[in-house]
């Protein structure tokens, strides 16, 4: 039965792009690219079709769904709204491993943090903002860098805003718990520093943030192409191996707000086949790989 309400979708809606268990036509896949980019500014091309699906396939599935066509609508109305969440963050690509690009860390504990603990000391504000943070290795990454320098880094006004759009990984981040095959690029005396021995809820062997490092970082969840309720100002923004999912336009519209909210002398670190483009390229000056500086800092 579920079979033939598939193809009397497919001949209403077009050919299907992907063979499998749920019809899957063009039009579908325009709705949902539709969707998925008015929420979140990710632009899908027909080519990630049967990534899309494979992705979706398990939504429908959980569901009890027996057609893309009903499970777009689902997420167009307005009871859908947990859903088309739940779908969002099948879509969203969430590749992330500590101290991952490690120049970037080394540019940071070398040329950034030690004048900013020195402000730190003086009772100056320090922020710093991974804007991308997944699962929570990015910020952890940036807190061990601060915490190498200035184990006592928690007592001064030094803080780490944590966003990402997916509430699922910015609740691993807050849990701060990682399984042991997660933990292979944090250097072994750190691992042993800042982390704890935990169990997973399999039993397996896993490490949880010490209080020192989860006391710096502050998840939050955050639309990059939404609102942005930050007040102050940041020393450092880690945005990486996000904004190549937009399109330019909406790349270079990224880059130019974060600008006024660098201070003088904030970096930027973007991923490594990333590029500034956009207003923000006569405001940003290369201070390294894939890292940058606001044009007249020191």
């Amino acid at each position: 039965m579920a079979r033939a309400t598939s193809d009397v979708q497919t001949q209403s809606g077009g050919a299907r792009l992907v063979d499998g268990e749920f019809a899957f036509t063009a039009d579908d896949f325009r709705r949902i690219a539709s969707m998925i980019h008015a929420d979140a500014g990710i632009h899908l091309q027909e080519s990630k079709a049967t990534l899309v699906y494979s992705r979706l396939a398990k939504r429908l599935r959980a569901l009890g769904l027996e057609n893309f066509r009903d499970y777009c609508a689902l997420i167009q109305d307005a009871e859908g709204v947990d859903e088309r969440q739940k779908m969002l963050a099948a879509l969203t690509t969430n590749v992330t491993r500590f101290f991952r690009e490690p120049h970037h860390f080394e540019h940071l504990s070398t040329h950034v943090l030690p004048p900013l603990i020195d402000l730190a000391k003086r009772g100056g504000r320090v922020r710093l903002w991974s804007a991308a943070c997944s699962s929570g290795q990015e910020p952890y990454s940036m807190a061990m860098s601060l915490l190498s320098l200035m184990p006592n880094a928690g007592d001064y006004d030094i803080r780490i805003l944590a966003t990402d759009i997916d509430p699922n990984v910015i609740a691993v981040g807050r849990s701060g718990e990682y399984a042991e095959d997660l933990t292979a690029g944090i250097p072994r005396d750190q691992l042993g520093r800042w982390f704890e021995q935990a169990k997973t809820a399999r039993g397996e062997k896993a490490w949880r943030a010490s209080a020192a490092l989860q006391q710096l970082v502050t998840f939050r969840e955050l639309n990059l192409i939404g609102a942005w309720p930050m007040k102050g100002k940041f020393d450092a923004i880690f945005c990486r191996n996000v904004v190549i999912y937009f399109e330019e336009a909406t790349q270079s519209k990224i880059w130019a707000r974060f600008t006024p909210l660098m201070n003088p002398n904030a970096r930027l670190y973007i991923g490594h086949s990333e590029r500034v483009t956009g207003p923000a390229v006569s405001q940003l000056v290369g201070d390294g790989l894939t890292t940058y500086k606001l044009a007249g800092g020191a």
